[in-house]
């Protein structure tokens, strides 16, 4: 029974690891047009573009997946509080990135992980072993060698909003995971995009920017990269630990990096390519400890 116990924590630690992979690579997608959007549009506006433009497709996957029939029967205050948090997260995210390159950003975010290693302890009661301390532990010392003594990212007003934001995701992530012991994925997707669609909306309409059409290809791109993101960050903290999966969040400082170069011809400095490679080296570890130890307990 223990072993079989063990193999099962095992197994959805590995499928949410690579749900946490495909998550982080929509995310920088959906990012990357949400700084293009912050551009011409208020910041709260921009959070509203992003639940409403992705909410279409979620009622169609909801009622491909037949889960309207109990989509009533959910933990109410927890789902309203996720909203509320979803709200300021996305809002300050957006006035962040306006100003700060995604590898910025990114970089400052990368204290989400942290937070949420330290909230699975005291809020899940999950135990976070030694091998995964020192994996987050090493990538936290990339993250301060990208920022570098001065830690210029944190004094900015830009900064700070990401910071915040990055406070916000973790409480989220770990509210999402007690949600999913009792509620299904399309009841948390569901609710999570229309309740930050309409408060969102009703935020930002007293200064609401009229959208043309020339923004209609970006609000696609939204729609649909938000959309997929949910969707596996959702199974992400839905069926792993949420200490294990967390780390590989900081595989998006590298999507931050060709993006940044991509589309604005920026290149890091040497402390970041530093800093990176010391993060993705961290996530790399993780997985081969997950993996030899799974191999180790069922050959």
């Amino acid at each position: 029974m223990k072993d079989g116990a063990g193999q099962s924590r095992m197994s959805g630690n590995i499928r949410s690891i690579q749900a946490m992979l495909a998550a982080v690579l929509m995310f920088s997608i959906m990012d990357t047009i949400m700084k293009m959007l912050s551009a011409e549009f208020p910041a709260m506006q921009v959070a509203a573009l992003r639940s409403l433009a992705s909410l279409p497709l979620v009622c169609v996957w909801v009622a491909w997946r037949g889960g309207f029939r109990t989509m009533l029967q959910v933990r109410w205050p927890l789902h309203l509080l996720r909203a509320g948090i979803g709200i300021v997260m996305l809002s300050l995210f957006a006035y962040g990135v306006r100003n700060l390159s995604l590898a910025e950003a990114y970089t400052i975010f990368f204290i989400g992980p942290i937070l949420i290693t330290a909230l699975s302890v005291f809020v899940l009661k999950e135990r976070v072993n030694r091998a995964r301390w020192l994996a987050i532990a090493i990538g936290m010392a990339g993250v301060l060698v990208v920022l570098r003594p001065s830690g210029d990212g944190f004094l900015t007003v830009g900064g700070l909003a990401i910071l915040v934001a990055a406070v916000c995701y973790a409480v989220s992530a770990v509210t999402g995971r007690v949600l999913a012991r009792s509620d299904s994925s399309e009841q948390m997707v569901f609710w999570l995009m229309l309740m930050m669609a309409i408060g969102a909306t009703a935020l930002a309409w007293p200064s609401w920017a009229p959208v043309e059409a020339r923004h209609l290809p970006l609000l696609a791109g939204l729609a649909i990269s938000g959309f997929l993101a949910q969707l596996a960050l959702t199974e992400a903290f839905s069926h792993g630990e949420a200490s294990v999966v967390a780390p590989f969040e900081y595989t998006a400082l590298a999507c931050g990096i060709a993006i940044d170069w991509l589309f604005w011809q920026t290149l890091p400095d040497q402390y970041t390519l530093i800093g990176a490679a010391i993060i993705i080296g961290s996530g790399l570890y993780l997985i081969r400890h997950e993996t030899a130890h799974a191999e180790a307990e069922h050959p």
